[in-house]
């Protein structure tokens, strides 16, 4: 038997968001992406990537079009703004229902996050950066605590290091989490398990090689924010590199490739994996615990490595991703986890993403068309949390969607997947649809 979705649930809510939120009329492509603005030497025959404008905080992406609202020869500001409107429906069978109980269809702000970003000494041939937005309801949010500083950071240059980042910021790991949600052509993170959103730190990053690599390194902890004393909480270390061996056509042709490595501490004696299938709203599906008696695997520490790759072809493009982290536990006999993904993407419209050298990753679709961009993508997953003495689940998704992009900066998005779970010997399915309105400011 199955729990069908509800026949007598109107999507009025959503549209009439939808209608409220959306431009009148879509405007033509104004802005120029900072990638496009000039063109370095040939290396090799190739056609190479141009000389970009400096990096600007990873969430919000500046195409040139927004002006501060204050400015001096000491500082700048810039205002911006990222709401994302869900509203997601369940299908269960009873075999899932019994694994993670009933998912409800509901409403859920994704994410209402406010932003001020800008540079210190402006008059200063490098100045710094600096980036502080507020969120409701974010990635990492507590649910008994909806409301959070999402980033807190200044950036500072650093000779012939790159720049030092400190504060409230990414660690340097995984495509899935340096690319924020606005810019990844899928919905939502798979592998979760293998990140964290933001942590307490400091990290640089350089770019090499004529900017066709970037090089990223940062320590962090976090433990006065999470109620535990500083001895009980562990370090995380993160490096990621990336290398664009091709580039060619302006940028519409290259060819992405990086790896990382991160290094886990246990918080109190104890590491987790656990995450969620696609979805902000359902439960954790996979939760590596050692018995039903600890939030956790007793462990000393882990050890993640990550690989990632990204082909671009015009408006087609490919993207997989693969984590492992190989736990430390002398209770749980050294349990080994992965997860992996490959999402295909095309913009039906002909549009790319183009690609930022100095983060090292992909933007969002810019529409050229006065009535917007289509994109269309198809990704399949599995997070497998399930080894030795561990049964923390192995979840498998394939996930469907069209994503819509009338400006620059609005993104309208329906998709379908279904998520399989095997999970004490049983499995269970759970069918998902999603509607999503964003924006970003």
């Amino acid at each position: 038997m199955r729990r069908n979705v509800h026949a007598g649930l109107s999507a009025g809510p959503l549209l009439g968001l939808a209608l409220l939120l959306s431009p009148v009329r879509a405007t033509p492509q104004t802005a120029v992406h900072p990638t496009s603005q000039a063109t370095t030497p040939a290396i090799a025959g190739q056609a190479q990537p141009p000389v970009s404008k400096p990096t600007v905080p990873e969430e919000i992406h500046d195409e040139g079009t927004d002006q501060p609202v204050a400015k001096s020869s000491w500082f700048t500001i810039h205002i911006g703004g990222a709401p994302i409107f869900d509203y997601t429906w369940f299908s269960q069978d009873d075999a899932s229902i019994s694994q993670v109980g009933v998912q409800e269809d509901q409403h859920d702000i994704r994410s209402a996050r406010i932003m001020a970003r800008g540079t210190l000494f402006s008059n200063h041939t490098r100045p710094w950066k600096y980036m502080v937005s507020f969120e409701y309801r974010g990635f990492d949010t507590n649910p008994d605590n909806n409301w959070s500083w999402t980033d807190l950071y200044v950036t500072i240059p650093a000779g012939p290091l790159g720049e030092l980042t400190v504060g409230k910021i990414k660690e340097p790991y995984t495509y899935e989490m340096v690319g924020d949600a606005a810019n990844l052509p899928h919905l939502e993170r798979l592998l979760s398990p293998f990140f964290t959103s933001r942590s307490v730190g400091a990290r640089l990053n350089k770019t090499v090689l004529n900017e066709r690599s970037t090089l990223a390194f940062g320590a962090f902890n976090d433990w006065f924010l999470r109620d535990l004393s500083y001895g009980d909480s562990g370090w995380d270390v993160a490096a990621r590199a990336t290398a664009l061996p091709l580039w060619s056509n302006a940028g519409r042709r290259f060819l992405h490739v990086g790896t990382a490595w991160r290094f886990v501490g246990a918080d109190d004696g104890l590491l987790r994996y656990r995450g969620r299938p696609e979805s902000n709203v359902a439960d954790y599906y996979v939760d590596a615990k050692l018995d039903v008696d600890t939030k956790g695997i007793p462990a000393a520490h882990a050890n993640h490595w990550a690989a990632e790759t990204l082909w671009n072809e015009g408006p087609v493009s490919l993207l997989a991703e693969y984590d492992e982290a190989r736990v430390s536990s002398v209770e749980a006999r050294d349990p080994v986890f992965s997860g992996w993904y490959a999402t295909a993407s095309w913009v039906v419209t002909g549009e790319h993403r183009p690609y930022d050298r100095k983060a090292g990753y992909a933007r969002r679709v810019l529409p050229k068309r006065k009535w917007g961009a289509i994109e269309l993508i198809a990704r399949y997953g599995v997070v497998d949390t399930v080894d030795k003495n561990i049964d923390g689940g192995y979840l498998r998704k394939w996930f469907t969607a069209v994503n819509y992009l009338p400006t620059n900066h609005w993104r309208f998005s329906l998709g379908y997947g279904q998520a399989t779970l095997d999970k004490g010997g049983v499995t269970g399915r759970t069918d998902q649809l999603l509607a999503r309105v964003q924006a970003v400011y």
